[in-house]
């Protein structure tokens, strides 16, 4: 699923292309696309129609188009194959094309919203006075979100009385931390996953959640991490952040640090990678 890094990769590609255009018409091809919008597709593309699409936000892994003097937003979750695409009204449709927008304008290109999986979709919501839509306004700020409080995150870690990367994969906690780059940050920590958060003493902390900070951002630099061809951004283009990975991904690799392989370890569904010197399993 993507991560903060490749959504707001996504949102940008928006902002640039999107932005400031008037909704003309649009289409549902799929159901399941817009399931989470209980009044159906057809309500669905009624209320797009006419309004002009403000800058797109986000919010850790969440993403939503305001609609500029409505009060209401369309929130899209990519969900593990969902892809947004700025295509020529004149290119063929895409093999699991779900919904398509146009504008008024003659830029020549509507939004897609292309998913294989169907996992991912569109919903229309109300909107609080801060613009964020009323449906995920119990998700936290992101690392990345200026107004994110370094001090109340280490306090909300020592109460939680969890394990590390389960509270960076909280997302009432922190927002936009996925797998992938938990285990990366972790990495660059020296931290076991399993290690106690209330053992995490206010520096350690706080030099976790710079590097967080740090391989988000460098993740942006090259446009996200691509695994396969089902995360592109808006013009269909690939990341290449996955050449970089340090701990993910990289099972019985060497360890860039120490040589030491690298391992996996099963955990909530899902993998942990880490080295098994450097990162040392805390004592019971």
């Amino acid at each position: 699923m993507p991560e903060l890094p490749e959504v707001e990769v996504v949102r940008r590609g928006l902002e640039r292309w999107v932005a400031h255009r008037t909704v003309a018409d649009a289409e549902v091809l799929h159901p399941r696309a817009v399931r989470r919008h209980p009044a159906g597709a057809l309500d669905f593309t009624d209320r797009l129609r006419g309004h002009r699409v403000g800058v797109p936000r986000r919010r850790g892994k969440y993403l939503w188009l305001p609609l500029e003097e409505t009060g209401q937003a369309v929130l899209a979750h990519l969900g593990m194959s969902g892809q947004l695409l700025v295509q020529p009204h004149e290119a063929p449709a895409e093999t699991h094309l779900r919904v398509r927008v146009g504008f008024d304008d003659d830029l020549g290109t509507e939004l897609r919203f292309v998913d294989q999986r169907t996992f991912g979709g569109l919903s229309l919501h109300d909107t609080g006075a801060d613009g964020l839509p009323e449906v995920i306004a119990h998700i936290a700020r992101d690392p990345l979100d200026p107004l994110f409080d370094d001090e109340a995150f280490h306090r909300a870690l020592r109460r939680k009385r969890t394990t590390v990367k389960r509270a960076l994969l909280d997302q009432s906690l922190i927002s936009g931390v996925g797998n992938i780059y938990a285990d990366e940050a972790l990495w660059r920590s020296r931290l076991h996953y399993d290690r106690p958060t209330a053992a995490l003493t206010r520096p350690r902390a706080l030099e976790l959640l710079g590097h967080v900070r740090d391989v988000m951002n460098a993740a942006l630099d090259v446009g996200g991490t691509s695994f396969d061809s089902l995360y592109v951004n808006v013009n269909g283009e690939s990341g290449y952040f996955d050449r970089s990975l340090d701990a993910y991904g990289r099972e019985g690799l060497p360890c860039r640090r120490c040589g030491s392989p690298i391992r996996r370890a099963a955990f909530m569904g899902r993998s942990s990678h880490f080295c098994s010197v450097c990162q040392r399993k805390p004592r019971l």
